[in-house]
Formats: structure tokens, C-alpha cells, sequence
């Protein structure tokens, strides 16, 4: 089964432990800001400030954040997952002319408008992702009108195991998130799913020792 560290690529103290946890891939969420690409899962709020569902309100200038070019400076760019996050017209265009040529990397969006911008990209891993049942519905319309993928990621409470087959028959890799805790890697299981996304580098860990002893 797939293994992606949820928000572990955003710091390099993340990727680090994520990388040493053997997942196979790091995901990091992607903004553009004032020209640059920027590495974080917070959002803009008005002008000055930043925040995060479940965190605390933070002001732009008392935070250093990461870029992107840091991160592809200090992995392998075949074990990132790269989120695009909200709707700069100007992101993918941006990330497009940085990505590496002869390295897959793989690109994760729930706006898949931004994906054309990847198409003369040959290693350009496209996943589409859906997080409500409006957008899942979507993503099943889109996948039987022919639509390629590598893979697609899906909320797991959205799924059943006729859906994540109908899926496969699409996609290559059908992901899930949230898988955090046991139970929630036992439903995955059952859904049928090729892998999971999650934060709990412990369980990713363990998962993929069982996986190598089977």
C-alpha cells in the first residue's frame, strides 16, 4: 500500500522525520504568494495574517515559511506529493517552470483546472482529488468520460468498495485521507484503497514493516 506523510513536506524538520519513517511519499501544500511559491497549510486571512483550522491566528511577519525551491533542493523529488492549494491563476504556471525534467513528481489538486498547465509534462504525476460528495461525483463523471489520472485522492468517509473499484478502473492509485488511527487504517483496508495519506508517522511506519513482511 501507498504511504504519503500528510504536511510533513512543508517543513524540513517534517520531511526529515517523514523520510525516515520510509513513507513513500511527503506531501507539501503549495501556495503562491507575491511571486513566490510558498510551503504551508494555513491559509490568507486578510492581509497580515495566517491561519489554520484547529490552530491559532498568526501574523505573516512572525513566521518564516519555507519555499519550494528549499524543499526541491533537499529531497528527491520522486517521493513528493505537491498540493496545490487555493486558486491563484498563476500557481501551476509557476510550479510548471520549476518542476524537475527527468524526475516524476506527483501533483495533487482539487482544482484540476490547474492541471492542464502539466500536460506537455511527461513526468508529471496528475492525481485529482475530491473532498464532498458534489466532487466526488464529479470525479466519477470525469473518469468515465475518459479523463487520464494517475491517481486520484479521496475523503474516506465518501467512499465505499464498489466506488474505490469503480475507481480503479480509472486510476492507478487511489488514495484516501484522513487514516490516522488504527481503525481508520482498518477501514481503508476494507474500502480497498491503494493507499493512504496520513499524519501519524508511527502507523505509516508500521504499515509499511507489514507490508515488507508479507
Amino acid at each position: 500500500m501507498i504511504t504519503v506523510g500528510h504536511r510533513f513536506g512543508n517543513s524540513a524538520a517534517g520531511l526529515r522525520d517523514a523520510l525516515g519513517a520510509g513513507v513513500d511519499l511527503v506531501e507539501a501544500d503549495v501556495h503562491r504568494y507575491r511571486g513566490r511559491l510558498e510551503l504551508r497549510h494555513s491559509k490568507w486571512l486578510g492581509r497580515w495574517h495566517l491561519w489554520d483550522r484547529g490552530g491559532v491566528l498568526v501574523r505573516r511577519r512572525d513566521v518564516e515559511l519555507p519555499l519550494l525551491r528549499d524543499l526541491l533542493a533537499g529531497a528527491d523529488p520522486g517521493r513528493l506529493m505537491l498540493d496545490l492549494k487555493g486558486v491563484h491563476p498563476g500557481l501551476a504556471p509557476a510550479l510548471a517552470t520549476v518542476l524537475p525534467a527527468d524526475t516524476p513528481v506527483w501533483i495533487c489538486t482539487q482544482h484540476w483546472w490547474m492541471l492542464r498547465h502539466f500536460a506537455g509534462h511527461r513526468n508529471a504525476r496528475l492525481v485529482l482529488s475530491a473532498g464532498s460528495r458534489r466532487g466526488l461525483g464529479r470525479l466519477r463523471a470525469t473518469l468515465r468520460a475518459g479523463r487520464p489520472a494517475a491517481g486520484v485522492s479521496v475523503r474516506r468517509d465518501l467512499l465505499t468498495p464498489a466506488v474505490v473499484a469503480e475507481l480503479h478502473g480509472s486510476a492507478p492509485a487511489v488514495l484516501t485521507w484522513p487514516v490516522d488511527t488504527e481503525a481508520e487504517l482498518v477501514d481503508a483496508r476494507r474500502l480497498g484503497v491503494s493507499g493512504v495519506i496520513s499524519k501519524n508517522l508511527a502507523l505509516l511506519r508500521t504499515l509499511n514493516a507489514s507490508d515488507t513482511d508479507r
